[in-house]
């Protein structure tokens, strides 16, 4: 039986991914970051009719978390959680966490709170299916290159946080942070806690040094943690507060995070 061009193409390819999969180190991080980022957006697709029944609602996140619990299994991730106690407060709060890679979504959805959402970059709400599923989870989009469309936003948010009870996550970073410590903290976080007089709950996930770089194009299998500190009271606190609370909050939260990725680091 003669063979096609096409079927030889095929058999080459069939052939050559997994010999280049199992020996190159960096198809293996391109190939397992594209299914990553595709796989959301599959996933995005499958959530969207579910969520629309209720339209727009901090709810939704509920069922967007559960369709998102398992891809760490994909990935052969562990993620020990500590402090989830912390969480169990019953007035509103701002989460505050380190931001490392878009792989944080894994730590994210590992302990979000009932009926909590996420400050994301406005640039999200228009990636297609992602962007539509984060809408209908009631994410609060934000322009970061406009300071009074930012101002507006969290102000919003703070009446939104006590008029509905919703926590708000943010990542003060404002940009994610490859260099294996944390960037300067943004104040708009802490501002929006200050202004609406509730606690701030600081999240610390460990470095992912142990399985993932993506400056070495390397992702293996691996375990990180996430610990979830003890609030931070804001009340009596006024805008004059906020710096030296920003301070305050990233110092203890940078003290976790050496903690954590050191007992990473250590021998097993």
């Amino acid at each position: 039986m003669e063979i096609s061009l096409g079927q030889w193409l095929l058999i080459l390819f069939l052939v050559v991914v997994p010999l280049l999969y199992e020996w190159s180190a960096t198809f293996k991080y391109f190939c397992k970051m594209g299914f990553y980022n595709g796989y959301i957006l599959c996933l995005a697709v499958l959530v969207i009719p579910v969520c629309a029944l209720r339209g727009r609602n901090v709810e939704n996140m509920k069922i967007i978390r559960s369709m998102m619990l398992h891809v760490k299994y994909l990935y052969g991730i562990k993620i020990d959680v500590r402090g989830i106690e912390n969480f169990n407060i019953k007035e509103p709060y701002v989460v505050v966490s380190n931001h490392q890679s878009s792989l944080d979504l894994l730590g994210l959805m590992e302990v979000l709170p009932d009926r909590c959402v996420p400050i994301a970059k406005k640039e999200l709400m228009y990636m297609g299916t992602v962007g539509l599923a984060c809408w209908l989870g009631g994410i609060i989009f934000i322009n970061r290159k406009k300071t009074d469309d930012a101002i507006s936003v969290m102000s919003e948010a703070a009446q939104t946080m006590q008029r509905e009870d919703v926590r708000v996550w943010v990542f003060p970073e404002g940009t994610r942070n490859h260099s294996g410590s944390m960037l300067p903290f943004k104040r708009g976080a802490f501002h929006l806690a200050v202004q609406a007089q509730v606690p701030i709950i600081p999240v610390v996930i460990s470095s992912y040094r142990d399985f993932y770089s993506k400056k070495e194009k390397r992702f293996t299998t691996g375990r990180c943690t996430v610990q979830v500190l003890p609030p931070m009271a804001t009340r009596g606190m006024s805008t004059e507060d906020v710096p030296a609370l920003t301070d305050r909050v990233r110092q203890a939260m940078l003290v976790a995070f050496e903690g954590l990725s050191g007992e990473l680091g250590a021998p097993q």
